[in-house]
């Protein structure tokens, strides 16, 4: 049995609480109204999310500094998911018409590969011709690729093609190296640090170009939507992304042919409207999801972090909820994505104060330490210890890798 229908089996059995129930957020107006996903706990720990101080400016709007639903009062209920955090978002005005724990960090799995674009995009000649080397092949053993071929030679744009549709890391090397100069690929990780804090991206701390899991190395669905909001506003960006094949070239005599690639986000062929995003899974990340489409003039971008294969994949997970987002009356509205300019200004505010508050002693950080802690997972129903049991199962016989 596949590890979705042994996840269904329990839930046909009733021996998993699927879906969990969720609360419209006018039941409980003044209280955090948990995230609709199921229990299914993550291994390892969730990467620290930043403390949600009442006296600290929050990035986005403050109703957007909760563990919980952030969802507009009178607004129908969100779909219910098995994502641990997610935002939809409207690219053009910026506003968020919803979130489920938007700041909460997680490992970003391939969905890195967005900030990896939005960072060496603006600085690479798509002519560019680059000779593929050892180091850029050197992967973990299942890791995703393309099939680049030490001593090929590949225009940059072929890269990107094959970083986008086939989500391939030995291209997310190749570009880094090359994006990097003579710092190579860790001057390139440091520039995406750096665009990230541009875009006000606070979650979000790169150590890998491709996203492959590494200590230290998280993001939240919050900052996903401004990195997202960076590339769909480039042309170049949406050509490379929404190309559905692609022949990749020969390189005789180890390969005289070429392959064809296709792209992997089935969200431009099954969705009305869709003009792009990206796919990511590793073990620790979990599926990780980015999409985005176009009706009646909206254009709106959903980020999915932490989910599970039920009630659906990512991908599909994401079109739940870009239905419900585009089914909201225009206006509606929790929160916004901050532009570059907000973003240097909260950047250059002075810190809050460290004198004492109302807040909760539990809540505020220990001296000397960098002001975040690890959060708990939000309690959610269901049966932990069976959930667990099954989960253990799938991660077994899931691949590791990052695409």
């Amino acid at each position: 049995m596949g590890a979705q229908g042994l996840v269904a089996a329990l839930v046909s059995a009733g021996l998993l609480a699927w879906p969990a129930p969720v609360l419209a957020p006018t039941e409980v107006p003044d209280a955090v109204v948990p995230c609709p996903y199921a229990s299914i706990p993550t291994v390892p720990p969730t990467p620290p999310s930043p403390v949600l101080d009442p006296a600290a400016p929050a990035i986005g709007g403050q109703r957007l500094s909760t563990t919980g639903l952030a969802v507009a009062a009178g607004t129908a209920a969100p779909p219910t998911l098995s994502a641990m955090s997610w935002v939809v978002a409207d690219l053009d005005s910026g506003e968020v018409l919803g979130a489920c724990a938007p700041h909460l960090r997680r490992r970003p799995a391939s969905v890195q590969k967005l900030l990896l674009a939005a960072t060496a995009l603006p600085k690479l000649d798509p002519a560019q011709v680059v000779e593929a080397t050892a180091e850029d092949l050197d992967l973990p053993a299942d890791s995703s690729a393309v099939g680049m071929i030490v001593g090929g030679k590949y225009p940059v744009s072929t890269l990107w093609l094959g970083l986008l549709l086939q989500s391939g890391n030995d291209t997310a090397n190749a570009l880094a190296r090359v994006a990097g100069g003579e710092g190579g690929v860790a001057a390139t990780i440091a520039a995406m640090n750096a665009e990230a804090h541009r875009l006000g991206a606070d979650d979000t701390h790169a150590v890998t170009p491709s996203g492959l899991d590494a200590p230290d190395q998280f993001t939240s669905a919050y900052d996903l939507a401004l990195i997202a909001r960076a590339d769909f506003a480039r042309p170049d960006f949406i050509t490379y992304d929404t190309t559905l094949t692609f022949q990749w070239p020969a390189q005789p005599p180890k390969d005289p042919k070429g392959f064809q690639i296709q792209n992997e986000n089935k969200l431009l062929t099954s969705y009305q409207g869709a003009i792009g995003g990206k796919t990511g899974f590793t073990d620790e990340a979990r599926h990780t999801y980015v999409g985005a489409a176009e009706r009646n003039g909206r254009r709106l971008v959903v980020t999915v972090m932490g989910a599970e294969i039920v009630p659906a994949r990512a991908w599909k997970q994401g079109t739940m909820l870009l239905d419900w987002g585009f089914a909201l009356p225009a206006g509606t509205s929790v929160g916004h994505l901050v532009t570059p300019e907000e973003a240097a200004k909260l950047h250059a505010a002075p810190p809050p104060s460290t004198a004492p508050s109302a807040a909760p002693a539990a809540a505020r950080p220990a001296a000397g330490n960098s002001g975040y802690s690890v959060w708990p997972t939000i309690l959610a129903v269901g049966a932990v210890a069976l959930t667990a049991a099954a989960v253990g199962v799938v991660m077994r016989i899931r691949r590791r890798r990052a695409a």
